[in-house]
């Protein structure tokens, strides 16, 4: 028993990247709704896996969501999320 793995940025990060492999991009939504509800830091990488997600599953809509949402979660950003809410874009 107790083998459980922690629920922190990192693990949620992890998840989030895996869902995005596996073309999972509304279960990568979720998580990251999950760690605003457990009051966990979501970081540049965060936003990262989660739009890059979306931009796998071609949905623009999500992925132009998450950057207004790291605006407001003052996630300072880099050129993956842009340029997969512009591939998105492109293909959605």
């Amino acid at each position: 028993a107790g083998n459980r793995v922690e629920r922190n940025t990192i693990t949620f990060n992890a998840a989030i990247s895996s869902c995005g492999k596996a073309g999972l991009w509304e279960v990568a939504l979720q998580l990251l709704l999950d760690m605003a509800d457990d009051r966990l830091e979501r970081n540049t990488t965060t936003f990262n896996a989660t739009v890059s997600a979306c931009e796998k599953g071609r949905a623009w809509e999500a992925s132009l969501q998450l950057l207004g949402a790291m605006s407001e979660d003052d996630v300072e950003g880099n050129t993956i999320p842009f340029n997969a809410a512009i591939s998105a874009c492109a293909t959605g």
